[in-house]
């Protein structure tokens, strides 16, 4: 799992750039919104919308800016675009399984953006359900691993509810059941323990190894889907070395 975090780490400073071109917060702005109407406002109990927001505000979205999707959401406001949430399932270079999450107003020029960008890599779309058996939805902490007491982080975590914690590349990834990502995230926090991330995700049960050249191809297919106005979320199951992914990433 070391080349999904590590895909997770370079995904967090692209979307550091993203924001500043406006489109992440475009995208965060969605998410929000449909999650409010979807599950109420109330962030409490509303397990998708707290985890919309906790993204909002690890990426420097400003509160007003939350306030105002949040309010667009549940007020249902005239002229307001109705998104529907779409996956698309797929197999990527070296059978790599892919998850693509949107939210969209229009299905049909969706689907032709997600196919466009697997066709393009030398990828596939699967059939509804070809692939998503092989994740579960679980929420994921990530704790960089520079200073950490392993023993310290591990008794905080357990204390706090989390299901599992293991060492991932140069990070820690601590697993939660998604209703209780909330109370695990404080638990650290209230620890002393800083957190690089913490996302209710879909982690794969197995991965696939892959090489230099399928791992580029499959980058850029994950890269394509990613910069998608529609594309919320993508997920795979691959598997990269750190010295395959240093010499891709470079």
């Amino acid at each position: 799992m070391s080349g999904h975090s590590k895909w997770a780490t370079i995904k967090r400073k692209k979307g550091a750039a993203d924001a500043k071109r406006g489109q992440l917060f475009s995208k965060l702005t969605r998410a929000i919104m449909v999650a409010a109407r979807e599950g109420g406002g109330d962030a409490n109990s509303n397990a998708t919308l707290a985890g919309a927001i906790e993204k909002a505000r690890a990426l420097s979205m400003p509160k007003d800016n939350i306030e105002r999707a949040i309010q667009k959401g549940i007020g249902g406001a005239d002229g307001s675009v109705d998104y529907e949430t779409v996956t698309y399932e797929g197999y990527g270079p070296g059978g790599v399984a892919i998850l693509c999450v949107a939210l969209t107003d229009n299905r049909n020029r969706t689907a032709s953006d997600v196919r466009h960008a697997f066709t393009k890599c030398g990828s596939e779309l699967g059939t509804p359900g070809s692939v998503a058996w092989q994740f579960e939805r679980k929420g994921v902490i990530v704790v960089d691993g520079e200073g950490i007491d392993e023993e310290a982080l591990m008794d905080a975590a357990l204390e706090a509810g989390a299901q599992d914690i293991s060492p991932d590349g140069s990070h820690w990834q601590v697993v939660t059941d998604p209703v209780e990502l909330a109370q695990v995230r404080e638990g650290l926090q209230g620890a002393g323990i800083t957190l690089a991330s913490a996302d209710i995700t879909m982690l794969p049960k197995t991965t696939v190894e892959t090489g230099e050249k399928e791992a580029r191809q499959l980058l850029r297919l994950l890269d394509d889907l990613e910069d998608n106005d529609d594309v919320q979320d993508v997920y795979a199951n691959f598997d990269i070395s750190e010295e395959v992914m240093e010499a891709v990433a470079s």
